[in-house]
């Protein structure tokens, strides 16, 4: 249900750093972000198994991702979101073919009730879709890893931005499949919403009392368990980046290729375009662009003048 997308490079930023740097372009996905990859074919294999609808929790980019699907095979879609979800992302959602409902103030209070509405209606064919934490899911987005080695071979470093932590579970799923298992990972998070960084310093899952970056979709308060044990069996660095830097990484890709991400995004951007030290002295650096359809020329500018009202 996803495509292939294409590997991307920037000859300016690659002669400052004195590297080469491959941007994959989830961005490019028919849904706008790298969800569709692992929502694409759990929704498949449950359509296959029976299942005649979907529940989704998520306003945000898994939400969509959903719907999409949802619209592709044919069956109905109910997304419940919290009301601090924006009425942008509900009419999307809406346009897509999905029912939206609107339940509690935060996410927490709207994926009970997706769960609940699932558990009820389980027998009736209802299956729900977690946004992040699923075999499945991983195995899905794993397949951009597939794309890179049989195209462009091994990178020396992999940058990946994290929030719940699926993207980070595919890609060393597919890493690993690869033969990539000695090639070391940065996973970036943005402060505020660093619930593995949380996680990993100390030695178990850690629920964030609250989500304040700017970067909804890196918020998740708790990491899946699955994203903290890989990186007791791979190298991971954790990177914890402020909102100003995944604005400016924003920004910055916008102007160099005409494209809008989310923060989310921006945030593992931020480390090619700012010359991080972490880069160390890898020679090829792989960036996973993951997109996020929460932004828009008027979003981008409201989070820049957001952070300029801060100083």
């Amino acid at each position: 249900m996803h495509i292939r997308t294409p590997i991307f490079r920037d000859a300016e930023v690659e002669a400052a750093l004195g590297k080469v740097v491959w941007l994959k372009m989830e961005c490019l996905q028919p849904t706008g972000s790298f969800k569709i990859g692992g929502i694409g074919l759990l929704c498949q294999e449950l359509k296959s198994a029976g299942c005649t609808r979907f529940i989704s929790s998520s306003g945000g980019n898994a939400g969509y991702a959903v719907a999409y699907a949802g619209r592709e095979l044919s069956l109905p879609v109910l997304v419940v979101v919290p009301a601090t979800t924006p009425d942008s992302t509900r009419q999307a959602l809406a346009l897509m073919g999905a029912e939206v409902q609107v339940v509690g103030d935060v996410w927490d209070e709207a994926d009970e009730e997706a769960r609940r509405i699932a558990l009820d209606e389980g027998d009736e064919g209802t299956a729900y879709i977690p946004p992040f934490d699923h075999p499945t899911l991983w195995h899905g987005h794993s397949s951009l890893i597939d794309e890179v080695a049989e195209s462009h071979g091994k990178p020396d470093l992999v940058v990946v931005t994290v929030g719940g932590g699926g993207l980070l579970c595919g890609v060393l799923e597919g890493m690993h499949r690869a033969g990539w298992s000695d090639v070391p990972l940065i996973a970036v998070e943005t402060a505020g919403a660093e619930s593995l960084h949380a996680a990993m310093s100390a030695g178990e899952p850690v629920l964030l009392p609250q989500i304040t970056s700017i970067a909804k979709c890196l918020g998740a308060r708790r990491v899946a368990d699955a994203a903290l044990d890989w990186t007791g069996k791979h190298p991971v660095r954790s990177v914890v980046v402020s909102d100003d830097a995944a604005v400016r990484g924003c920004l910055e890709f916008a102007n160099r290729h005409r494209i809008l991400v989310e923060p989310a995004c921006g945030a593992g951007l931020s480390l090619i375009y700012e010359g991080a030290e972490c880069l160390g002295s890898a020679a090829v650096v792989l960036v996973v662009v993951c997109g996020g359809i929460g932004v828009d020329i008027d979003q981008l500018n409201s989070w820049v003048a957001q952070l300029e009202s801060r100083q």
